[in-house]
């Protein structure tokens, strides 16, 4: 059988509505043709996906993140691949995507074959098994990145403890987890009370609940307590870790759970010269991304990794990402696709 016409399994998201009625998207394990896919340079049979946040807003129909629908999601995919139409892949070469198109209007990692450009595409470091780079899969890459990008600008761990925001969750916990063992006195902060052991576990020094941070007070500033942060839920909890940074401290901000928008006022920045540091791990040059991948695969990589993953079939695919969007998930969600 050419491969075209092989059938895989892909958890399809579409409206099941009446027509006429108010959009109701769910999403269901169904059968697909790999001549189904759209067109592109490298044809990848998945082993492993992961589950973000943009996962979760795509399968409720978030049309910021998805126009098209019925529709797979999956920004994440590690696999081998099936064909090659360019020189750099070849049948066999195992490989990771992430970012870019896939799984937001491109067929995502939830389906067990992709077909995407070559430029979104990168080779396996050797540090790393497929099932450990989904791990990792955007949630951890982007928590190096904001660790990446503190330490470019000077944090070191003698400088005092820096502070995660949304601890609990995938870019959290992995951020925590890479700081500890980096040296970082950590600071964790979460809503979740039962995630407090699991924070413990990863390095996290001491847990704060987000009570202290979730209405702006109309002071300018606050006490300087942080070297550092990572924040992961922006709206503003961000402002006000902005506003209890030490002088010329950095908050890298890569995330959105509580909301796009924040009050502020300039004087943190001008008084304390601190520093509003952006992360992006979706348009980020292929080459970064392949230095990353190499780091997260050597200096980088996590001596407890297995600890942050619950591995997940097709079957709990549907209730996993329900529980994702309500903020309800712990550590990294693993997709098992290689049965």
């Amino acid at each position: 059988m050419k491969l075209d016409q092989e059938i895989f399994d892909a958890f399809v998201v579409q409206d099941t509505a009446a027509q006429g009625d108010k959009p109701v998207y769910r999403g269901a394990v169904e059968q697909r043709k790999v001549a189904d896919l759209p067109a592109g340079d490298v044809l990848i049979r998945v082993a492993y996906s992961s589950l973000n946040f943009k996962d979760a807003l795509s399968a409720a129909g978030n049309k910021g993140v998805t126009r098209q629908y019925p529709h797979t999601p999956g920004i994440d995919a590690a696999g081998v691949v099936a064909e090659s139409g360019v020189a750099g892949f070849a049948a066999g070469d195992e490989v990771i995507v992430i970012g870019y198109d896939l799984g937001m209007n491109t067929a995502g990692g939830f389906g067990q074959f992709i077909r995407v450009p070559a430029d979104w595409v990168v080779k396996r470091p050797s540090g790393l098994s497929l099932a450990e780079s989904m791990i990792i899969g955007t949630a951890g890459f982007t928590a190096a990145l904001c660790v990446d990008k503190l330490l470019q600008n000077g944090l070191r761990p003698e400088q005092g403890p820096v502070l995660v925001t949304g601890a609990s969750g995938g870019v959290g916990s992995f951020a925590v987890a890479l700081l500890a063992q980096l040296g970082y006195d950590v600071t964790a902060m979460s809503g979740s009370e039962s995630s407090h052991e699991f924070l413990r576990s990863l390095g996290a020094s001491d847990i704060i609940g987000r009570s202290d941070y979730t209405e702006v007070s109309p002071k300018p500033m606050s006490k300087e307590l942080w070297a550092g942060a990572v924040d992961v839920v922006g709206g503003d909890i961000l402002f006000n870790v902005i506003k209890s940074l030490q002088y010329g401290g950095s908050v890298a901000c890569c995330g959105l759970v509580a909301s796009p928008q924040f009050q502020a006022s300039v004087f943190p920045f001008i008084l304390r010269g601190v520093n509003l540091l952006g992360v992006d791990s979706v348009n980020l040059p292929l080459e970064h991304k392949r230095q990353v991948w190499q780091k997260l695969a050597t200096q980088w990589k996590l001596s407890h990794l297995a600890e942050l993953e619950t591995r997940l079939g097709m079957n709990e695919l549907a209730d996993a990402l329900a529980r994702v969007l309500r903020g309800e998930s712990t550590g990294r969600l693993v997709l098992d696709l290689s049965a």
